[in-house]
């Protein structure tokens, strides 16, 4: 009961400015009444409970979870040899399964998905948009808990990464690039963080020779890069794909 109540001052103080912002420009700067007021306030009521339920369902399940799994998944009785990165097979399919559920159930991505549906008159698709990012960050995941596996420096990576968003950039329809843009921010959200989080931490408290300090942040990084570029690819394919439609 504690835990609740704790939960939702910090929730309320989370929301708050929010509520201050909007209704202050609409008031003040707008001046303009609000509309359907009523429905309004009870939104906002409904976001703060609900974001306070579920950040005490992420605290008290997903959490532990996603990192007691890390550590059982790196523990000398389950991985025959700790010192090949080959060995860890089940810690990669682990991290991008994880990250595909996760996503795939992001609220904030699939309020993107809807919105770019609708702006883009049905060409975007919500459920290709979703699965896509999701992909996206599954393959970033996995990618990353193989970085804290083998050790090696993060900037490697993330720079690397950036050379080939930039290059799928300067090919793919500028109609699309901001998007694909958004979908990398979108998947840093309240579903994905705290799961991702754990995970990483999880893997470099159990990897002999890691510091969860340093090696243990990062896949939040992965998880916002590789949809840039799943997207973009996606894209990319589709209009490859009907380069010569309009000729038939």
């Amino acid at each position: 009961m504690m835990n609740l109540t704790h939960e939702l001052i910090q929730t309320l103080w989370a929301v708050l400015p929010i509520v201050v912002i909007l209704f202050g420009f609409q008031v003040i700067i707008l001046k303009q009444k609000i509309p359907h007021l009523k429905r309004i306030i009870v939104g906002f009521i409904l976001v703060w409970i609900g974001l306070a339920f579920l950040i005490i369902g992420l605290e008290q399940a997903l959490f532990p979870l996603g990192k007691l799994m890390a550590i059982q998944l790196t523990s000398l009785d389950f991985i025959e040899n700790p010192n090949h990165w080959q060995s860890y097979y089940w810690v990669y399919i682990f991290a991008g399964c994880i990250g595909f559920a996760t996503t795939i159930a992001e609220p904030s991505l699939l309020a993107v998905a809807i919105k770019a549906n609708q702006v883009s008159g049905g060409f975007i698709k919500v459920k290709a948009l979703r699965i896509t990012v999701a992909i996206g960050v599954a393959i970033g995941i996995s990618l990353g808990s193989f970085r804290i596996v083998v050790g090696w420096p993060l900037h490697y990576f993330i720079i690397g990464g950036y050379i080939i968003v930039l290059i799928q950039t300067y090919f793919s329809p500028k109609s699309i690039i901001a998007l694909a843009y958004d979908s990398g921010g979108v998947t840093t959200s309240i579903v994905t963080v705290p799961i991702i989080a754990a995970l990483g931490l999880g893997l470099s408290s159990a990897i002999e020779g890691r510091n969860p300090l340093i090696d243990g942040f990062g896949l939040i990084a992965f998880a916002s890069l590789f949809p840039i570029i799943s997207v973009l690819t996606y894209v990319q394919i589709i209009n490859f794909l009907n380069h010569d439609k309009p000729n038939q």
